[in-house]
């Protein structure tokens, strides 16, 4: 995409498909791109260029259960209200449009979950708690550029904001087999 948008010279976009022909891990292939804008870079693929994102998506879960996950366009702002039931914010193959989204929430006794992958940092500083829980568990690895700044703010009453990345399915833990982001560690 950026070579058709004029951003790279044949000879960048040469050089920079053999480096990633060569590429052993996803590091490798994140320095790539790290300089291109977010919406054709890693999370992006081309999706993001085909449509724009909203800028404000509004979730409001009373005391059933809602879900984003697989490729979703991921906006500047989310609104979540949980009176009692869970709300999953899955962005691991969520298509990366802005570096930084803002969660504004407001947890009253269910849960708020953010499933996270490398290059996604979750920051939730400005989150008012009285009796319920925040934990926020990165999926860090080395050589792994910051693609996405989550900004939690907000108040939890006696609910949970959980930040973390996915649980491996029980066949995965019983044959170690590795998180899918972490096949390609260096």
């Amino acid at each position: 995409m950026a070579a058709g948008d004029g951003r790279l010279t044949s000879d960048e976009l040469d050089q920079r498909l053999e480096q990633a022909l060569t590429a052993r891990t996803y590091g490798e292939l994140a320095k790539l791109i790290a300089d291109l804008p977010a919406s054709a870079a890693a999370g992006g693929l081309g999706l993001a260029a085909a449509a724009k994102p909203k800028d404000l998506i509004r979730i409001d879960c009373r005391s059933g259960n809602a879900k984003r996950d697989g490729r979703w366009m991921i906006p500047q702002r989310i609104e979540v209200r949980v009176t009692s039931g869970s709300v999953v914010l899955d962005f691991t193959q969520a298509v990366i449009t802005r570096p930084v989204v803002r969660i504004e929430a407001e947890v009253r006794s269910g849960d708020l979950r953010l499933i996270t992958r490398p290059g996604i940092v979750v920051d939730a500083d400005e989150v008012t708690v009285r009796s319920g829980n925040i934990r926020v568990k990165s999926p860090w690895q080395p050589d792994v550029p910051e693609l996405l700044r989550i900004e939690v703010s907000g108040k939890v009453g006696s609910g949970n904001i959980q930040a973390r990345p996915p649980y491996r399915t029980f066949w995965q833990w019983l044959t170690r087999q590795p998180r899918p982001y972490e096949l390609m560690r260096a």
